[in-house]
C-alpha cells in the first residue's frame, strides 16, 4: 500500500483532478466528507494535512508521498527527499510587493520588508546584496505597508486580487511556484515500483495537457 500525504485546500482540489485525468480511482477522496485519513481502491491510504505537516510525515516515514507547493520546500530546512515531479498545478509566485511610491522612494534607512515567508525573503535581499529588516507576520501580510509597519511584503501571488483591493502592485516576481510530489528517501528504495508506477501515470497525464 502507498501511503500518499496531500496538502489540504486548493492543492488537495487540484490533485484530486489530476488523479482523476490519470486513471486513478478519486470517489474515495470526493465522500471523505470530515475524514482525514483514507483507503481508496487503487491501494492509497491516503493522509489531508497542511503543508508542514506533509513534510513532518515524509521526515518521519510515515507517509511515502507528499504532495506539497514548492514555497513549503523553499521555507523549510529539511531536506531528507527526493523531489520527484512538477505536477503543474497551485501555479503562483513569489513577489515583492508594495505601494506606488515604493519605486520612486529614496531610502535613507533599512528597508522593513514583511512576509510569512522570512528564508526566501532573506535569500532574496540577500542575492540583491541589500541589508534589510525582515518582520514575519502571520496573518495578512498586505498590512504591513498599510499601517506603516513595513516598506514592503514578499508573498506569494496568484491572481493579483487582493493587491489590487488594497492598493498594492507587484514590483518585482521572485520565484515561480506550483505543486511538486515528494519522496521518503527510505519508501523510493523499498517501494519504488510502485512509487514510479504511480508518477508515470501522473507524467503522462501531465504531458498531455502541456501538448495540448
Amino acid at each position: 500500500m502507498l501511503k500518499i500525504a496531500i496538502t489540504k485546500g486548493r492543492i488537495e482540489k487540484q490533485f484530486t483532478e489530476l488523479m482523476k485525468e490519470s486513471g486513478f480511482e478519486i470517489e474515495s477522496i470526493q465522500n471523505k466528507n470530515r475524514k482525514l485519513c483514507i483507503e481508496t481502491k487503487d491501494n492509497f491510504k491516503i493522509i489531508f494535512a497542511k503543508a508542514n505537516d506533509v513534510i513532518t510525515f515524509i521526515e518521519h516515514g510515515i507517509v511515502d508521498i507528499g504532495i506539497i507547493g514548492k514555497d513549503t520546500l523553499y521555507e523549510n530546512d529539511f531536506e531528507d527527499y527526493y523531489e520527484i515531479l512538477d505536477l503543474n498545478i497551485g501555479k503562483c509566485y513569489f513577489a515583492l510587493c508594495s505601494n506606488k511610491e515604493y519605486k520612486e522612494k529614496e531610502f535613507s534607512k533599512r528597508k522593513k520588508i514583511a512576509t510569512k515567508y522570512p528564508k526566501v525573503a532573506r535569500a532574496f535581499f540577500e542575492e540583491k546584496k541589500e541589508d534589510v529588516e525582515i518582520i514575519k507576520l502571520e496573518g495578512s501580510v498586505e498590512l504591513g505597508p498599510l499601517v506603516e509597519l513595513t516598506d514592503a511584503i514578499i508573498d506569494l501571488v496568484e491572481t493579483g486580487t487582493t493587491l489590487k483591493e488594497n492598493n498594492l502592485e507587484v514590483i518585482e516576481r521572485v520565484k515561480e511556484i506550483s505543486t511538486r510530489l515528494i519522496v521518503n528517501k527510505v519508501s523510493l528504495k523499498f517501494k519504488s515500483q510502485e512509487i514510479y508506477f504511480f508518477v508515470d501515470q501522473l507524467e503522462k497525464r501531465i504531458k498531455e495537457e502541456k501538448e495540448c
